[in-house]
Formats: C-alpha cells, structure tokens, sequence
C-alpha cells in the first residue's frame, strides 16, 4: 500500500506558476501526474522514474510544466509555469510499478488538490 498526499494547489493568474507536491509513504515507484477538468476524462500530465532518470509530458504541457522528484524526502514535484485557463483542474498524483502515461497502469492515487487558472 502506498499513500499519497498532494499539496499546493490553489488560484493563480493566467500567465503565473504554481508548484504542486505529492507526499509518499513510498520512494521505489515509478510516479505520475494527472489532471482531470469538470465534464472531462482524467488526462496524463507527466511521469518519472523511480530513479528520476527519465521523464515524460503530455504534449499540451511540455516545456510549461516540470516533474521532479527528491527521493530522501519521498516526494514528486510538479512545478507549473506558463498557466493557461485550460490548465485548470484536479490534479492527482499517482505510483505505479511500470513507468506509464496510461491511468489504468497506476496502482496508487491521492485524492486531488484544485488548480484553478483565471483569464
């Protein structure tokens, strides 16, 4: 059983940054980030290894938005530049065994923190 927790969320500006975290009770899973809007299906955002050595990003926020993780404190980042109104959503950490984009391949969710993007 892993558990997660997410941080960070709240109302920003279009244009500003945020900086989520995701607190783990585990360090050795690969890790996600996914968003899911109003009337909308839970997309992919980014993931990373275990390790950190490799990441990935969906392409609506590639170059915009950064996952990192510290293992010694058991945490995953994702830091948000650049937002846009469309960014806007429920934002869920997530670990999984394989590395994926794929929600159905993660194993651990937390519950959400609300991004909100102000045009």
């Amino acid at each position: 059983q892993v558990l997660l927790a997410e941080s960070g969320g709240g109302l920003v500006q279009a244009g500003g940054s945020l900086r989520l975290s995701c607190a783990a009770s585990h360090s050795n899973y690969n890790m996600g980030w996914f968003r899911q809007a109003p009337g909308k299906e839970r997309e992919f955002v980014a993931a990373i290894t275990w390790s950190g050595g490799s990441t990935s990003y969906a392409d609506s926020v590639k170059g915009r938005f950064t996952i990192s993780r510290d293992n010694a404190k058991n945490t995953v980042s994702l830091q948000m530049n650049s937002l846009k109104a469309e960014d806007t959503a429920v934002y869920y950490c997530a670990a999984a065994r394989s590395y994926s984009y794929l929600s159905a391949n993660y194993d651990y969710w937390g519950r959400g923190t609300q991004v909100t993007v102000s045009s």
